[in-house]
C-alpha cells in the first residue's frame, strides 16, 4: 500500500482504511488471492516504531474501537483515546478487521475475481491466517514489533496466537476472557449457530447475494451466542419471568389446554401472537435484529468456524511446548468471575502453561462473558498496571 509511509500517520484517527496485501497462503491448504484489509489506527506512529498497540475485536465486532474521524463510539470507548488507558496521545493503536469478516476486509460478500461474490466458494481460514494477514499489514505500516497486542474473547484468541506465531514481534499481549483451545462445549455452541443459519431457506448453500439474505437463520444463531455472553444470575434479575409490557405469556395460549409448552418450533399454538413473549425473549430478539441489521451471515459461519478451529498448540507440540517461544514475551491473562462461555479455568490453563509465572487477573463482574466490554474501568486498571502505568 504505497500511501503507507513507516514513522507516519497518513490519516484520521478512526478514519476506515484499506491495505491490500496480495496472495495470503492459508494453513488449511490453498491460498486466498488479492486480500483486502480494512483496519483504523489512531494517535502517530514515533520514529523507531516502538509505541504502536494492536487490538483485536471479538467474533462480531469491528475496527471501530474508539471515536476519532466519526462521533460514533467505539466498542473500547473507555480504554483508547487522548488521556485514556491507551492514551493516543502517546502510543498508535491499530484495530484490523479479520479475514472472512464483512467491515470492509476480503470475506464471503466480497467480489471474487470472476466479478461475483465469493459466498459458498469463500475457503475456510483460521485464526492463525488472520495473525499471518496482520503480519503483511505491519510490515506496510513500518511496525517490526508491537508494544502490545491486547484481546478479548476471540480476540484474545487471535492476540495469543501472536504471541505464539511471532513471538519476536510481541513485547506484552493481554488475552482477555478467553483460552488456549476452543473446548468441545464452545465448538458445540457454536455449531448450533452455523446450523441456525445454514438451514434457514434462505441461505442457498451460501449463494444468496442475488437474493433474500437468510435473516432469520442469523438471528438465531445470534440468540444462541447472546445466551452464553450473559450469566443466567444477570437473567433472572434483570428478566425473570416478567412478561413484556402489554403481553401475557402464558394467558394468550402460549401453554396448551393440558398445560404442555409449546412446540421444539417456538410457535405459541392455538392462536397466540408471536408478539406475545417473556421480557427476556423480546431482549434476545433485539439483539438478534441489531446483528442482523449490520452482519454478513457468511461471514458469521466463516469467523465462528475460524474460532472453532483455534487451537494455539496445533502443529507445535504439547501446549506448554508450544508456549515456550513466548519466553520474551510479557502476559497479562484476564478472566471474568460470570463467564459461561470461557470459564475462569481456562484462563488458569492457559496462564499455568505459559513461561515463568504468570498470574490470573479477575474482573468481577456478574453478567457473564461480555464482562470484558462492559467493564473498561476494572481492565483498564488492570492494565495499566501492567502495560501502561502512565
Amino acid at each position: 500500500m504505497a500511501g503507507l509511509q513507516p514513522g507516519t500517520s497518513p490519516a484520521s484517527d478512526g478514519e476506515l482504511r484499506y491495505a491490500q496485501i496480495g496472495a495470503l497462503a492459508l494453513e488449511a491448504g490453498g491460498t486466498l488471492e488479492g486480500v483486502s484489509l480494512a483496519f483504523e489506527t489512531w494517535g502517530t506512529l514515533n520514529a523507531d516504531a516502538s509505541n504502536a498497540v494492536l487490538i483485536q475485536h471479538a467474533l462480531t465486532g469491528s475496527t471501530h474501537v474508539s471515536r476519532g474521524a466519526t462521533d460514533e463510539d467505539g466498542w473500547w470507548e473507555g480504554l483508547v483515546g487522548p488521556g485514556r488507558t491507551i492514551d493516543t496521545g502517546t502510543f498508535f493503536v491499530v484495530a484490523v478487521n479479520i479475514v472472512g469478516g464483512c467491515y470492509g476486509t476480503t470475506g464471503p460478500s466480497s467480489i471474487a475475481a470472476d466479478g461475483t461474490p465469493y459466498g459458498s466458494r469463500f475457503p475456510f481460514t483460521t485464526i492463525r491466517d488472520s495473525v499471518a494477514a496482520e503480519a503483511k499489514l505491519a510490515d506496510l505500516l513500518g511496525i517490526g514489533s508491537w508494544y502490545a497486542v491486547i484481546g478479548g474473547s476471540m480476540g484474545g484468541a487471535r492476540a495469543l496466537e501472536w504471541a505464539a506465531t511471532f513471538p519476536e514481534r510481541v513485547r506484552r499481549c493481554a488475552v482477555v476472557a478467553s483460552c488456549a483451545a476452543s473446548t468441545a462445549e464452545q465448538i458445540a455452541f457454536a455449531q448450533a449457530q452455523v446450523l441456525a443459519i445454514r438451514q434457514d431457506p434462505h441461505f442457498a448453500g451460501g449463494d444468496y447475494y442475488d437474493g433474500a439474505a437468510p435473516t432469520a437463520g442469523l438471528g438465531l444463531a445470534r440468540r444462541i451466542a447472546h445466551i452464553t455472553y450473559r450469566s443466567e444470575a444477570e437473567m433472572a434479575v434483570r428478566f425473570g419471568r416478567s412478561a413484556q409490557p402489554g403481553e401475557d405469556p402464558v394467558g394468550a395460549g402460549r401453554l396448551t389446554p393440558s398445560g404442555a409448552s409449546a412446540g421444539p418450533g417456538g410457535s405459541a399454538g392455538h392462536g397466540a401472537s408471536a408478539a406475545e413473549r417473556y421480557q427476556v425473549e423480546s431482549y434476545l430478539d433485539h439483539q438478534a435484529r441489531k446483528l442482523v441489521g449490520r452482519f454478513d451471515a457468511n461471514s458469521y459461519i466463516a469467523i465462528t468456524e475460524a474460532l472453532m478451529s483455534h487451537d494455539v498448540a496445533r502443529g507445535r507440540g504439547p501446549l506448554e511446548s508450544a508456549l515456550a517461544a513466548t519466553a520474551g514475551v510479557e502476559f497479562l491473562v484476564a478472566a471474568v468471575t460470570s463467564d459461561r462461555l470461557y470459564f475462569p479455568e481456562q484462563s488458569g490453563a492457559l496462564a499455568a502453561a505459559l513461561p515463568g509465572e504468570v498470574p490470573v487477573h479477575s474482573i468481577d463482574s456478574p453478567i457473564g462473558h461480555d464482562g470484558f466490554l462492559t467493564e473498561t474501568g476494572q481492565l483498564g486498571t488492570l492494565l495499566r498496571k501492567s502495560f501502561f502505568p502512565g
